[in-house]
């Protein structure tokens, strides 16, 4: 039985930490910080951070085959240039929804990259319902919308054979699941409950197995996509867990990023390490590689 360890690796805190990436030829870990407009990269052998600030809230950021990243932004896609720190807009979207931006977003099987949007809070609670869309960047730079009137569109990711896609509607509290190829239908893989809080980021490990952040619900927990059954759930020291990722040189360990925005003074008191990036290891399970973009 292998013993599970939970650390903190990134000290310095996140606003909204989001959207984890593990950057082989890098040895580190891509994310974003979505409330302070900041893309990041921890380097897991300096153990430095690194930021690029960029002008609008970035909801996700991916790996791209010719270097740099694809990020999401704003409700626009870009590509983001590390060493220049120069981003290029690809493509506009969503200019009649001025209150929109986008969200969680990551590469496909096939090198097309995946990212949806969402209408940003008007007061805290308050949110216009189904204002979102899930998006296709191909390696073209064709945009195609594949999903309509989503609440908030967050994690994803593919089954191992490529044929089914799994999709997370934070307010539908579920994680769906396509026909990837076709669309020919949408059922209700797993169904939250209600300690489990919102589902948010999402990943799939090396068993097809799937790993849910829950916001608010201070937890990750892995579900059988073949039974719909939870199988088993890790608990952080932080309840606004956003989302998760393999990686390390074997892809044996997993990070969890993290937000304390939406924290008052009084649980920020009680959770000192909100906003943190965690590493867990002994899972006796691996992920898999992240895709890249392939323009």
């Amino acid at each position: 039985m292998c013993s599970i360890k939970i650390e903190s690796v990134v000290k310095e805190k996140n606003r909204m930490g989001e959207c984890p990436v593990w950057e082989e030829r890098e040895n580190a870990l891509v994310y974003v910080d979505i409330n302070s407009q900041k893309v990041c990269r921890w380097n897991s052998v300096t153990n430095k951070v690194h930021s690029v600030s960029v002008d609008a809230r970035v909801g996700s950021v991916a790996l791209r085959k010719s270097g740099g990243y694809v990020i999401a932004l704003g409700t626009r896609f870009a590509f983001l240039n590390w060493e220049t720190e120069s981003v290029t807009t690809i493509a506009e979207l969503e200019q009649d929804k001025p209150n929109n931006r986008f969200n969680d977003g990551k590469v496909d099987p096939k090198g097309r990259f995946f990212a949806g949007t969402m209408a940003e809070e008007k007061e805290p609670g308050v949110r216009a319902r189904r204002q979102g869309a899930l998006y296709t960047l191909f390696p073209d730079y064709l945009v195609v919308k594949q999903l309509d009137q989503v609440d908030i569109s967050n994690g994803l990711d593919w089954s191992l054979d490529h044929r089914i896609f799994f999709h997370i509607d934070s307010l539908a509290y579920a994680v769906h699941a396509f026909d990837y190829d076709v669309h020919t239908g949408k059922i209700v893989l797993y169904q939250l409950e209600k300690e489990e809080q919102m589902p948010d980021g999402m990943c799939i490990d090396a068993e097809g197995k799937l790993w849910v952040a829950c916001i608010d619900g201070g937890r990750v927990i892995r579900i059988d996509p073949e039974t719909g059954k939870r199988i088993q759930t890790l608990k952080l020291p932080a309840s606004r867990i956003t989302s998760c990722c393999f990686g390390g040189k074997d892809y044996s360990e997993m990070y969890v990023t993290s937000a304390y925005d939406g924290l008052d003074k009084a649980a920020l008191a009680k959770e000192p390490r909100a906003g943190e990036i965690f590493k867990i290891t002994g899972l006796g399970v691996k992920g898999i590689p992240q895709y890249s973009y392939t323009a």
